[in-house]
């Protein structure tokens, strides 16, 4: 079996009006929510083989907590441009060139980039990523991280406020 993790970056700060989006770092809730994600993920056995993460700042935080909770060498964190600002097809042309390397990807980015493509994979109607929530889906190994709209078939869906399982 193939899992995906779409998680969102944790809540980054407005504090700062003259910064660049792509700057914005995580504010105080998004520093304690991250932490706390990732160890439920490590908990729940979540081991990454590749984590592919947007460079903006508040990603990459994010993604280095994933890393953290779950065993996973931060140094080896992909960034990848094209999550920051990139549309759906853009993510699922990411998720089809991983294919054949990993069997564990966390994939971590933006909203509502990122709630499409989970409500696109899993065929569910998810209505919203929060900060930091995380999305896992499963595929049998044959389909791997299939585009096919509705083959993924949903784990469960975290957010920090109200950890929900499905």
């Amino acid at each position: 079996m193939k899992r995906l993790f779409i998680i969102r970056h944790a809540k980054s700060s407005w504090s700062q009006p003259g910064l660049d989006d792509f700057d914005r770092p995580l504010n105080k809730r998004g520093q304690n929510d991250g932490p706390e994600m990732a160890r439920r993920l490590g908990n729940a056995g979540a081991r990454p083989d590749i984590i592919v993460a947007s460079p903006a700042k508040r990603a990459k935080k994010t993604a280095q907590f994933m890393a953290d909770g779950t065993g996973y060498d931060p140094a080896k964190i992909r960034y990848v441009e094209e999550l920051y600002l990139g549309s759906l097809s853009v993510h699922l042309q990411l998720l089809e060139s991983l294919f054949n390397e990993a069997d564990t990807l966390f994939l971590v980015g933006h909203n509502d980039t990122l709630t499409r493509l989970a409500e696109y994979l899993s065929g569910k109607n998810l209505g919203n990523i929060p900060t930091c929530g995380i999305v896992a889906l499963e595929y049998a190994d044959d389909f791997g991280f299939t585009t096919i709209a509705g083959m993924g078939k949903l784990l469960f869906f975290w957010f920090p406020k109200d950890h929900q399982e499905v």
